[in-house]
């Protein structure tokens, strides 16, 4: 069973972070438009980072599960840092392109965002906190 705690535990910071984003915009928008704060909290980018949540979730819940000197839990970092590193850098650097591009075009292409620093750090801390509480409920 404890398998299924670690899809369990990457699924449950990705519903999670969306929850929480969709409540974000909901208030933000004076509690009037559920349906536009839905489809905000739905697209990338956004506090916190469902990126950063779902990985660190599921490496919490592999380096509870198996070890934090384990090689499964290593490659679990690994992979969250990449996936961190890109939504913060790559995914935000080209998002601001977009930006600029739609403004010099004229043209309004959909533009995804990527994260802040602030972005990552709660996704990450959201997804040890959803790791480590699925990791003790499935036991």
């Amino acid at each position: 069973m404890k398998g299924y705690g670690a899809i369990l535990a990457f699924v449950g910071a990705m519903v999670l972070t969306h929850f929480l984003k969709f409540v974000t915009y909901w208030v933000k928008g004076g509690l009037k438009k559920p349906r536009e704060a839905l489809r905000l909290a739905l697209r990338s980018g956004g506090m916190p980072s469902g990126h950063s949540a779902d990985m660190v979730a599921l490496s919490t819940y592999l380096g509870l599960w198996r070890g934090f000197d384990s090689a499964i839990f290593a490659l679990a970092v690994g992979i969250s840092i990449i996936v961190m590193f890109d939504a913060m850098n790559v995914r935000y650097a080209v998002g601001e392109m977009g930006k600029v591009l739609n403004n010099v075009s004229g043209k309004k292409m959909r533009v995804y965002a990527g994260h802040t620093l602030p972005q990552v750090i709660v996704g990450a801390l959201v997804g040890a906190v959803v790791g480590w509480g699925v990791f003790m409920s499935v036991g």
